[in-house]
């Protein structure tokens, strides 16, 4: 048996679920109904993003719940174009995300810049050149 290649599902461990939620929502996302007020569920393309309070997913998870910092973890927003970069950390922003790093040109490349959310994850925008994307903004990777 081998795994199969997909992430269902990802969850962010968060401080305050409601507040979280109205983040997201005004990022455009939008919660299912299976949501309940611990959990916040939101369906993406191919993948579902859950909001759940950070103490409770550390215990279900059986680990110590440790003080936020760099978890090693950044969830990726890939877009069409560097002018594209801009208009959604922008938008980012005016939501209420924190800027972490303007848009800049990276050393692989390509363009990027950082938010993080109201707990602190991490978000980058990227534009890479070396990675095309469908007509439904999935990246394609080469074989």
């Amino acid at each position: 048996m081998s795994l199969d290649r997909r992430i269902s599902l990802i969850t962010l461990g968060v401080s305050d679920v409601a507040r979280s939620t109205a983040f997201y929502e005004r990022l455009g996302f939008r919660h299912s109904s299976a949501s309940q007020d611990s959990v916040t569920f939101i369906q993406l393309k191919g993948t579902v993003l859950a909001l759940f309070e950070r103490g409770a997913l550390a215990e279900d998870a059986g680990v110590e719940n440790t003080p936020p910092g760099f978890s090693g973890v950044t969830l990726a927003h890939n877009v069409s174009s560097p002018t594209g970069v801009d208009a959604v950390i922008k938008f980012a922003v005016s939501c209420g995300a924190t800027l972490v790093k303007k848009p800049e040109k990276v050393f692989w490349g390509g363009y990027s810049g950082y938010f993080a959310d109201p707990d602190g994850h991490l978000w980058e925008v990227a534009h890479n050149p070396f990675f095309p994307m469908d007509e439904y903004g999935h990246i394609v990777l080469p074989d």
